[in-house]
């Protein structure tokens, strides 16, 4: 199969500098601010994106140097398949978060409950739409056990630090 390459549509201003102390899940991001700079040649794709009120961003985790098929992720203390898992240590480093959009300006998305490390390249949005993304689920794998902590699990670097 050929390379894939994308190229980075905007970049993300956030608060969160390293990865250590970084909200795991936007869920647990309420009052955190950031900014989301689109480059201008995408800026005409921004049409009517102010009528949603949350956003999925897809975005290149940079920082991420460990890429392993079984990890510990965050809110558990035994190794899982990396794909039984929200890890940012993946196959391919992209990330998936929700976020809640505030206003558009110009080329700027301002969003809150965001969990996406200042830097980060973004490779597409796409609006959130409950009708479509809203499942009712009855199993959620080992995290059914694990609920409890998300509030409170912070990213500890596990996942940017060399072998």
């Amino acid at each position: 199969m050929p390379e894939i390459i994308y190229n980075p549509i905007g970049i993300v201003h956030s608060p969160f500098k390293n990865p250590e102390g970084t909200p795991i899940q936007s869920v647990s991001a309420k009052e955190a601010e950031a900014v989301i700079e689109i480059y201008p040649g995408y800026v005409e794709g921004l049409k009517d994106l102010d009528g949603f009120s949350h956003l999925y961003i897809l975005f290149h985790l940079h920082l991420v140097t460990r890429m392993p098929l079984t990890v510990i992720p965050f809110l558990d203390n035994i190794p899982h398949g990396v794909f039984a898992t929200r890890s940012p240590a993946r196959p391919n480093p992209i990330g998936l978060s929700v976020v809640l959009l505030d206003r558009i300006v110009d080329n700027k998305l301002y969003v809150r409950q965001i969990d996406i490390l200042d830097g980060s390249p973004v490779l597409d949005i796409k609006p959130y739409i409950s009708q479509f993304d809203v499942f009712e689920t009855s199993k959620n794998g080992w995290f059914d056990n694990r609920k409890r902590d998300m509030d409170i699990q912070k990213d500890d670097g596990r996942f940017t630090m060399p072998l």
